[in-house]
């Protein structure tokens, strides 16, 4: 248990200070990226006849055994090395499937990029925001980019370090290997659509299920780091939460709302689609911008010292 808490510790520190090292992943797949493009290859040959629905889920089954026999390898491989340099290789496993400092330098580069820009330009801003969020940018406005930024800050605060932190914590290796890998499938073949509803039903169900208590998690995180905004996040995630069209998004993004006083989510374009989606603390004001960017971040900051401390705390107390 001690070296779990110490390696979820270190890993934590590690990419809040280094974030994804790009230089790396220019001459190495990422694990995330051969799960993703290992899932599309079994896409293209199986999402197809009556029985998509079952495909799907069979699929995502033996990626999944693929990618735990490849962890429980690993695991094994550890054994024979010196304890310490064991913990320092896992440590770079877990440190690469946390998303916490890429998180803050993509919030940063839109945040930067609206301050500096004209009042009419936005291309900058549009561009950085694109590396984020799925949706369709084209069209926003310095409101509409700010609050897409916060939207993906709350919702990716949980997925990418939340979620991962906590099933590392819980099943260890395995645990944070098989959640990214349910994660990844969902943000790729999850979506309601003429090609995926079919096929990616079980992806879109599974990954509700292992990120519903993160979420709701993540949003008392938001609400225990702003304590002077209690009543408003409990009152957003209370009624506008459930009303989010992701099964737990809402959590962490009407918390954060509330917090920063904003009105986020609504109505949004997808592939030329629109999206018409429940506001999250929707009695905040809309007009939003970098300053508020900014504000969020702190927010992210917290939420993650503080997890820092309760992982200090319990490994003092186990030790």
């Amino acid at each position: 248990m001690s070296d779990t808490l110490l390696v979820a510790l270190v890993a934590l520190i590690v990419d809040a200070l280094i974030g994804d090292p790009k230089a790396l992943w220019r001459r190495v797949p990422h694990p995330v990226t051969l799960m993703g493009k290992g899932l599309m290859i079994l896409e293209k040959g199986l999402n197809r006849g009556r029985w998509r629905t079952l495909l799907g889920a069979i699929t995502l089954m033996l990626w999944g055994f693929f990618w735990l026999f490849i962890t429980l390898l690993i695991l094994r491989g550890l054994t024979y090395l010196p304890h310490s340099l064991a913990l320092i290789l896992e440590t770079l496993v877990v440190m690469t499937l946390l998303a916490f400092g890429d998180l803050c330098h993509h919030i940063n580069q839109v945040k930067d990029a609206l301050f500096k820009a004209p009042s009419q330009d936005l291309t900058e801003g549009r561009r950085a925001l694109s590396a984020i969020v799925g949706r369709d940018v084209s069209s926003l406005d310095k409101a509409g980019i700010s609050r897409a930024t916060l939207e993906s800050a709350a919702e990716n605060l949980s997925d990418g370090v939340i979620a991962p932190l906590f099933w590392y914590l819980l099943l260890g290796l395995p645990g944070i290997v098989i959640y990214k890998l349910i994660n990844t499938a969902d943000s790729m073949i999850g979506y309601r659509n003429d090609r995926f509803e079919g096929f990616g039903w079980a992806s879109a169900r599974i990954d509700d299920l292992v990120n519903w208590l993160p979420a709701r998690l993540t949003g008392a995180l938001i609400a225990f780091v702003t304590p002077h905004r209690l009543f408003p996040i409990a009152r957003a995630v209370v009624t506008d939460a459930p009303r989010h069209t992701s099964t737990n998004a809402g959590y962490p993004e009407a918390a954060l709302a509330a917090a920063l006083g904003l009105a986020l989510a609504g109505p949004r374009r997808y592939n030329g689609d629109t999206v018409d989606g429940a506001w999250m603390n929707r009695e905040g004001r809309r007009e939003a911008g970098p300053d508020d960017i900014a504000q969020g971040l702190i927010i992210l900051r917290r939420v993650w010292f503080v997890c820092l401390l309760v992982l200090v705390g319990v490994l003092s107390s186990v030790s």
